[in-house]
């Protein structure tokens, strides 16, 4: 039975990639290929993507099915959750705070969340961005199918141990996000979610980008799967976590990239220090800076984050001192993202220019 319904939908990715690629203005090229390529190998339904030079797309795609059932095409306008690449907006909007004076990096977390115990007393705003805190990995009270206040989530592990003395190590938090967005709240006197949307979606035009838990009706929204060898779908969460909390779009996403060549969100001087890595206790460095995973890929710099949870899978990659960016959503979660994203990166090489006009094909 698992054979025969891969089979089925393979067979139905492969018509859409042949539609979407007629339908599309721009020629095939290497990275229609190649994406073709690996969506066949990991039997991925759905796929968006947008490539960046300084700001300005170069490339804007969709391939296979938004919603296999329906036959209805993706598309750079189809909207996915974008899971844990959403910690990039929480911590720019701890930043913008920062900016406006509201919040110091170096501030105790019990400044705002008083209620928290006084083993919290070390961990600083600073150690919950970058995921130096200690925290544990996942709130223990997190239901995706209840929703709960965060704040109520949050002290549901008060009881629990920190796993180092903040600052010691780097061990990745969903928690720490929680709190971050909790601090959000309680500073603005609104939700955070609210919050980020006056400061920074409502701002640069990002209208398709939306908390996951949204009423709203999104006629471009993709349906999730899960199981690669049988397509089913993704259970719906109710629950919003800060850590992964919206839904997007690559082109929603292609126009935050846009605004971080600029002071229109966040100054220079912050830009800076998000893509700058932690220092912990002992002098080392850690490959994490806020709300951003800092590396170097084959020699070039690169910050990225990607995110993944049931029927999505989602990577933003900034190769930053060549301006250079590639952003791709899905809707299936058992995918090799590094294995996309890194391999674009390799077709965009150092140095790399567009060559005549913009290869630009939206549906």
């Amino acid at each position: 039975m698992q054979s025969r319904m891969r089979c089925k939908y393979t067979l139905s990715v492969a018509i859409a990639l042949l539609v979407v690629s007629i339908s599309g203005a721009a020629q095939s090229d290497q990275t229609d290929d190649f994406i073709r390529a690996e969506m066949e190998r990991q039997n991925i339904p759905g796929l968006s993507l947008v490539v960046l030079k300084n700001g300005e797309i170069i490339k804007a795609r969709g391939y296979g099915f938004a919603r296999i059932e329906e036959q209805v095409p993706a598309t750079p306008s189809t909207v996915y959750k974008i899971a844990s690449v959403s910690k990039q907006f929480i911590a720019a909007g701890i930043m913008h705070l920062v900016q406006d004076g509201q919040i110091g990096l170096d501030d105790s977390i019990r400044e705002y969340l008083e209620d928290a115990p006084e083993s919290w007393n070390g961990i600083t705003i600073r150690h919950l961005l970058t995921h130096t805190s200690g925290l544990v990995r996942n709130p223990s009270g997190f239901d995706p199918f209840e929703s709960r206040p965060d704040a109520e989530i949050i002290a549901a592990t008060y009881g629990e141990p920190l796993r180092f003395v903040p600052g010691e190590k780097s061990e990745y938090s969903n928690l720490g996000y929680y709190v971050l967005a909790e601090t959000i709240t309680r500073v603005c006197g609104k939700p955070w979610s609210e919050y980020l949307r006056e400061t920074i979606f409502d701002p640069l035009g990002m209208d398709a980008t939306l908390p996951t838990n949204t009423t709203m009706a999104l006629p471009e929204r993709a349906q999730g799967y899960v199981d690669n060898d049988e397509l089913r779908k993704a259970p719906e969460w109710r629950a919003l976590r800060p850590s992964g909390a919206f839904l997007s779009t690559v082109l929603d996403l292609a126009k935050w990239d846009s605004a971080l060549y600029t002071d229109r969100i966040l100054t220079d001087t912050t830009r800076r220090q998000m893509w700058t890595p932690a220092i912990l206790a002992d002098g080392s460095t850690a490959g994490y800076g806020f709300g951003w995973i800092l590396t170097n890929f084959e020699g070039r710099k690169l910050v990225y984050h990607t995110g993944g949870m049931p029927g999505a899978r989602a990577a933003l990659a900034r190769l930053i001192d060549e301006g250079l960016t590639i952003i791709v959503l899905m809707n299936l979660d058992d995918v090799d993202i590094s294995a996309i994203m890194f391999g674009l990166a390799r077709l965009y090489p150092h140095g790399w220019q567009p060559q005549g006009p913009a290869k630009v094909s939206i549906q």
